[in-house]
């Protein structure tokens, strides 16, 4: 069985990195970064954050996967959550 807190540091650091990545590559450019500041990388790394619980949790309420697979599917959902907060704003 996984220590239920290197299991949440896992999760979050997906999320923070998907968040940050994502903001990097598809964030706005580099005028309006000038404008929001750090706060665009703080907003982006905590969707990330929220999609990787959702895909992680999703996968074990499912029994999707197991072990790494939850990992995976934690990623997944950061990254599914990232689209669909950047398709609303």
């Amino acid at each position: 069985m996984r220590d239920p807190a290197l299991t949440f540091l896992i999760v979050l650091v997906i999320g923070i990195v998907a968040g940050l990545i994502f903001d990097r590559v598809a964030g706005p450019g580099w005028l309006a970064r000038q404008f929001t500041g750090p706060r665009g990388y703080f907003t982006s790394a905590l969707v990330g954050v929220a999609g990787a619980f959702i895909g992680f949790h999703l996968s074990v309420l499912l029994a999707l996967s197991a072990g790494l697979g939850a990992f995976i599917a934690a990623a997944i959902g950061a990254a599914v959550v990232l689209f669909a907060w950047r398709a609303i704003r």
